[in-house]
């Protein structure tokens, strides 16, 4: 086996993954796996630039990543970075604070990239259930960005377009640096418009309709899966290949939408770093299951980190 740390920098948090690799059994043995939101896309949509503050986030926690990677002696690292770090005016700023801290520079994948390892870190084990049709529709929705990629056990089509609920949340329901709470109806519409427009841009390339079993990944999805659970606190094997009804689905956005930031935070399983951006992500997994007309959503916790990984071995 080879051992190999995985990082995942995306617009809302950061993550680690290190793991045990065999390519030639199709075996990963995770040792650590943890994440810390550190909203580097803070503002990015607006500016044009990492703000200091989010930079210093993100560096702190990068470098409490470098103490695990070390621990665990980690043979190779891999660092993927992703949405809100492709545009961005002061990119080398951050390209070398990674360096100086892990010793690896970040990669800043493109979108197509960013869903080819979502891809397979998420499907490589539902690839042999008879209970799940193929194609496989994933759709890892991020801070900034949301991958959509069918295949069936490999890559056919992919394609990211920028909509995420961080971005989403700082276009439609930030007024003077406040989030609205809870959103007028004309907001709400305006996130709906804009993932409309995102899903028909991303049908140009991949045949949403085409898919028998929807894949969702990342926080938006897991979060509203654990909700969906009745949690009393997240567990991922819980979550993990939870399978949630369109009508659930529903039922927790329009919540979500409707309520405050304080009864927000009283939903045991939400991420205190989520609550201001769960309402717009839950918006757009409903969006994406009323379109490809998904009657349920399988949710993943293997996702991108998983998929870099098998990249190393």
């Amino acid at each position: 086996m080879t051992r190999v740390a995985a990082v995942d920098c995306g617009t809302n948090s950061i993550r680690l993954l290190v793991a045990d690799c065999d390519p030639d059994t199709g075996e990963l043995v995770e040792l650590d796996r943890r994440m810390t939101i550190v909203r580097l896309g803070q503002g990015v949509d607006r500016t044009g630039r990492f703000a200091p503050e989010a930079l210093e986030r993100t560096f702190a926690a990068c470098r409490e990543y470098a103490e695990v990677i070390k621990d665990l002696k980690a043979e190779r690292v891999r660092f993927v970075a992703t949405s809100a770090s492709r545009d961005v005016s002061n990119r080398e700023e951050f390209v070398r604070g990674v360096e100086d801290i892990l010793g690896v520079e970040p990669e800043v994948i493109s979108g197509d990239q960013e869903a080819e390892f979502s891809f397979t870190g998420a499907t490589k084990e539902l690839v042999g259930r008879a209970d799940l049709a193929k194609p496989f529709l994933v759709v890892d929705i991020g801070g900034g960005s949301t991958e959509f990629v069918v295949g069936e056990e490999h890559v056919r089509a992919a394609r990211s377009v920028d909509v995420g609920c961080v971005r989403m949340t700082e276009r439609h329901l930030v007024t003077d640096g406040v989030v609205s709470d809870p959103p007028a109806a004309d907001r709400i519409a305006a996130i709906r418009a804009d993932v409309e427009a995102a899903l028909d841009l991303a049908g140009q390339t991949v045949p949403l309709t085409e898919a028998r079993t929807l894949v969702g990944l990342a926080g938006s999805v897991t979060t509203v899966a654990g909700i969906a659970l009745d949690l009393a606190e997240y567990d991922s094997t819980a979550i993990h290949h939870a399978r949630i009804p369109l009508a659930r689905v529903q039922d927790i956005t329009a919540r979500l939408l409707a309520s405050t930031h304080e009864e927000r935070t009283a939903i045991p399983v939400l991420h205190p770093g989520r609550v201001d951006v769960i309402a717009a992500g839950a918006l757009i997994l409903q969006c994406v299951m009323e379109r490809v007309g998904a009657e349920e959503v399988v949710v993943s916790e293997h996702d991108i980190l998983d998929g870099i990984a098998w990249s190393l071995a």
